[in-house]
């Protein structure tokens, strides 16, 4: 994604809006996007990072490839704290992102405990 997609609607896999983009994650020592930050819910109460190679944006919106259901039983995350390796691992383990994969793969080699991904613009 070039811009920011904060502020973006979120639809889900079969098209059905779930939420807007809070923020981004991004990897903690490539600075590249790894996660989506988004508010779920009219109320946008509760927050989730999902997959960002998982999202297609296009037009003021992003489509994620999660449903609903896998989106409200992510595991929470504050959005001003990075993401520890462990904390990221069982949210790939969430998303069915097996650690020789994707973005665990990434994430598995690094050392425990370690930050991982880190809220856009945050040094």
């Amino acid at each position: 994604m070039s811009e920011s997609p904060a502020g973006f609607e979120v639809d889900d896999a079969g098209g059905s809006r779930v939420g807007t983009v809070h923020g981004v994650f991004v990897d903690a020592e490539s600075g590249e996007p790894a996660w989506l930050i988004v508010a779920l819910g009219r109320r946008r109460t509760k927050l989730v990072a999902v997959p960002i190679a998982e999202c297609a944006p296009a037009a003021g919106r992003v489509w994620v490839a999660q449903d609903r259901e896998t989106l409200r039983t992510a595991p929470g995350i504050d959005p001003t704290r990075p993401l520890l390796r462990e904390h990221e691992l069982t949210i790939c383990d969430h998303y069915g992102i097996g650690e020789g994969v994707g973005r665990a793969a990434e994430v598995a080699g690094r050392f425990a405990g370690n930050v991982v991904s880190k809220p856009a613009g945050v040094d």
